[in-house]
């Protein structure tokens, strides 16, 4: 039987999401919590049994398998299979021997990548970015994910940190810290884990009855903007300006024909979209033409067509 099918694996932070691929193809796919606080072994277990559910779903057995690749927020060593540094969560996901997990649980090798970069390369193969050479996502979300491919190959860098720290591009020295330790981060200015610190700062905001911590995301923000609520369009357009900021240092290091954005914030992708392309339009050292911005095509499915692309 042909060796064609990918147990693909997406750990994000939130949620995990599962998934059989085959080439540009997911096959059958589920979604659980990550509950990634707790760290990533004691979910292995229940994981092993979900993707072995999901084989049975379709009929599949081991010997039609050709590996498992798997997603994750963090420094991957792509060559030696291992997680390197990871902030917050899967906390002891480095010591963990998942090549071992795979070849015990399913009979086949490991590939493991940078979640951002595994969107990207589902996107490049797949989605938005295909028949472009020099392409590099953003997505907004819980923080600023990013990752490049420069000439037709994916950027992993010596220490496999090239392309995917973009959301730590400093944007306001004198600004608010960040969960890396550095001050004026775009992930500190306008990302999800800090919105409630970036709300707290606008005086204004003190005594809205709009807000509830637990309700607190982008999405109302947007919304009580577009009803007109002074204090949502300050937020807003300041964050807008921190997503512009850091495309254009995107655009400035990588020099790509295309900038893809995705996420879960751009649900608000009417705002998004065209601020960040008028935003690079200023560019003047872009004499050869303009670099296109387009939305992710692959919404859910980019990391795990990407990690299926590995083998």
């Amino acid at each position: 039987m042909k060796k064609d099918i990918v147990i693909a694996m997406d750990l994000g932070g939130t949620r995990i999401k599962l998934g059989l691929v085959s080439g540009p193809e997911v096959l059958a796919s589920l979604e659980t919590d990550a509950c990634s606080e707790q760290g990533l072994a004691q979910r292995l277990p229940g994981i092993a049994e979900a993707i072995r559910g999901l084989l049975a779903q379709k009929s599949i057995g081991n010997e039609a398998l050709k590996g498992v690749g798997i997603a994750i927020p963090g420094i991957v060593d792509s060559v030696h299979k291992k997680v390197l540094t990871i902030n917050d969560k899967y906390g002891d996901v480095i010591s963990l021997d998942l090549e071992k997990w795979a070849a015990e649980h399913f009979g086949v090798p490991l590939e493991i990548e940078n979640d951002t970069r595994a969107a990207l390369l589902g996107e490049w193969k797949f989605g938005n970015g295909r028949g472009y050479n020099d392409v590099v996502l953003m997505t907004l979300g819980t923080g600023i994910g990013t990752s490049a491919v420069i000439e037709g190959k994916i950027l992993r860098g010596k220490h496999f940190q090239a392309g995917i720290l973009g959301g730590h591009f400093i944007v306001n020295p004198k600004g608010r810290l960040c969960n890396c330790g550095n001050v004026g981060c775009a992930e500190a200015e306008a990302s999800t884990w800090n919105l409630a610190e970036i709300v707290s700062a606008h005086n204004s905001v003190a005594d809205s009855e709009e807000v509830d911590a637990g309700k607190l995301d982008f999405k109302l923000i947007f919304e009580l903007a577009a009803d007109g609520n002074q204090w949502a369009k300050t937020i807003r357009g300041e964050c807008l300006e921190v997503w512009a900021a850091c495309a254009f240092n995107l655009v400035q290091a990588y020099d790509p024909e295309v900038l893809i954005l995705g996420g879960g914030i751009m649900a608000s992708r009417d705002h998004i979209l065209p601020h960040i392309q008028s935003k690079l339009k200023g560019n003047s050292w872009c004499s050869w033409g303009e670099v296109k911005v387009l939305e992710a095509s692959l919404k859910n499915t980019a990391a795990l067509l990407g990690v299926g692309s590995l083998f």
